[in-house]
């Protein structure tokens, strides 16, 4: 049985800005009593009561965890993007209409390449790539690091990869905005990066967010804990505002992997060497392109930003699994969320409004706890 959700569609509307860059200053309620329709979606209930506007999340015991998906995909390809799209493609009852990039872990262009090599080791280059945002919303440019390489891919020479005349011509903001109106209620977004590509498709088209399943964000944090700044985790705090856009005009169900999350639900290196020991051309190409991220893990930097220890985090693959598998998720809180846009050692982190204080009805779904089972199951099937 389909559960249902109660969505204000005028207020969404109403709540989309006139110019593009400028930040929301109103907010609506998600539910109103005046206007209420009715978009439906399946395995996971939420009610959202015109009365209380109190959502509560009733995880269903019917209908399949695993019917078929279909995922947009937003990365910055990075050696945890590139195993989060393995973990999709690997998955039978998945389909993967379009990859869109972004500035992220390195430049846009080799964001792209990268993306089109991991679709190469899969011997999936039919999937469509676009090119995305080569900055931020603001311009200003957030240096992550070279965590996963200069190149994003560990940086490892590659005479065989794909040219960029295999990108597609449309912009990736809009095919984004296009796929999305070509399966309405039918899409989870899934978003790995910096949020700019996102940004600017809602400030372009206000309707998407209301035609999605889903949106599946890596990223924000929630201790203050920062991994690029003091109090920042990296896909927020190399776009603020972006993130602020979306947080606040995506008033669809929304799930958050945080940082400190993905730490706690680290597997062990053990599992690891396993993972990158299967006998497969997958698993050959991803030890290669890994090999610096696990070096780079032991350096005195990466000890002080990993949190409880140290071990084996793809953090981008758990909100994917979180897309691919509605059972993957076993607890997560429910609250409001903004992103701090002004403080000096705060900007880029991610608000809990756990008070009230914003005056916003719309809540995210933060994950707590994760089938870990499941997860490496879906992780050792990715290089299969």
């Amino acid at each position: 049985m389909a559960a249902t959700l109660k969505v204000c569609t005028r207020c969404i509307g109403d709540h989309a800005s006139k110019y593009f860059f400028k930040l929301p200053t109103r907010r609506f309620a998600l539910a109103c009593d005046s206007h209420l329709s009715r978009t439906r979606f399946t395995s996971r209930q939420t009610h959202y009561s015109p009365h209380s506007h109190s959502p509560v999340l009733l995880f269903s015991t019917t209908g399949s965890n695993m019917s078929q998906k279909k995922l947009l995909v937003d990365v910055d390809s990075g050696v945890d993007d590139a195993q989060a799209i393995m973990l999709a493609l690997a998955q039978p009852h998945v389909q993967l209409l379009g990859i869109t990039c972004v500035h992220g872990n390195t430049s846009v262009e080799n964001v792209c390449r990268n993306t089109l090599r991991v679709l190469q080791a899969c011997d999936r280059l039919e999937i469509p790539v676009f090119r995305g945002a080569a900055r931020s919303i603001l311009g200003i440019h957030v240096h992550g690091g070279d965590f996963h390489g200069k190149d994003g891919l560990g940086d490892v020479p590659d005479p065989d990869a794909p040219g960029l005349e295999m990108v597609q011509k449309e912009g990736a903001v809009s095919a984004m905005i296009r796929i999305i109106n070509e399966n309405p209620g039918e899409i989870s977004l899934v978003a790995t990066a910096p949020l700019t590509n996102l940004a600017m498709a809602v400030r372009l088209d206000p309707s998407i967010p209301s035609k999605l399943k889903g949106l599946y964000i890596m990223g924000g944090n929630t201790d203050s804990r920062g991994n690029t700044t003091v109090c920042g985790e990296f896909n927020f705090a190399a776009d603020p505002e972006a993130a602020y856009i979306v947080l606040n005009d995506f008033l669809c169900p929304t799930y958050l992997s945080c940082w400190e999350f993905t730490c706690y639900s680290k597997l062990p290196w053990e599992f690891c060497d396993a993972w990158l020991a299967q006998d497969t051309k997958k698993a050959r190409f991803m030890a290669r392109i890994f090999r610096h991220s696990m070096d780079q893990s032991l350096s005195e930097r990466s000890q002080k930003e990993m949190v409880d220890g140290l071990g084996f985090v793809s953090c981008d693959s758990y909100a994917m699994a979180a897309a691919v598998d509605d059972a993957f998720v076993t607890a997560c809180d429910h609250v409001v969320v903004s992103v701090e846009l002004a403080g000096t050692h705060t900007r880029g982190m991610m608000v809990l409004d756990t008070l009230g204080l914003l005056e916003k009805t719309h809540k995210a779904f933060i994950m707590k706890k994760v089938d870990l089972e499941k997860f490496k199951k879906m992780m050792m099937d990715a290089l299969k």
